[in-house]
C-alpha cells in the first residue's frame, strides 16, 4: 500500500512541477491575470507561487514532509484557480465551457490535496 501511496503522491505532483516550472521560468500571460484580481507585484508572485509549485511538488513527489507540501500547493492552488480560469467572466460559449473544465480539474486537484493533509499515515 505505501508503494501505492509514493506513486499517488508522484503523479499528484506532475501537473504543479510542470505548471509551476512554466510560470516561473515564462509568467507571461499570468502577470495580467494577478494584477486583474489585485494581485500586488503582479510579475513577482507569479514567479514566487511558479516557484512554490516546483518545490513542493518535488517534495510531495519525493514524499518528503507530504502534508506540508500540500498545504503549500492547495494554497498555491487557489487564487491560480481564481485567476486563471474565471469562467464566470467568459462571454464565449466555447471559452467558458474550456475555463469550467479546467475550473473543476483544480478542484479535483485541491481534493487529492486535502487527502494528502488529512492522511493519518503520513510525516508531516
Amino acid at each position: 500500500m505505501a508503494n501505492l501511496k509514493q506513486l499517488a503522491y508522484l503523479l499528484l505532483s506532475v501537473i504543479f512541477i510542470q505548471g509551476g516550472y512554466r510560470a516561473y521560468t515564462n509568467p507571461g500571460h499570468r502577470v495580467e491575470e494577478a494584477a486583474a484580481i489585485g494581485v500586488p507585484e503582479p510579475e513577482l508572485a507569479v514567479k514566487a507561487n511558479g516557484l512554490t509549485m516546483v518545490i513542493a511538488g518535488a517534495m510531495l513527489g519525493l514524499g518528503i514532509f507530504p502534508k506540508l507540501a500540500a498545504a503549500a500547493l492547495f494554497a498555491s492552488l487557489i487564487p491560480t484557480t481564481i485567476a486563471g480560469h474565471p469562467f464566470w467572466k467568459e462571454e464565449d460559449e466555447a471559452r467558458r465551457s474550456q475555463q469550467q473544465t479546467q475550473f473543476a480539474k483544480n478542484l479535483g486537484l485541491l481534493g487529492g490535496l486535502l487527502l494528502v493533509m488529512v492522511d493519518r499515515k503520513s510525516r508531516s
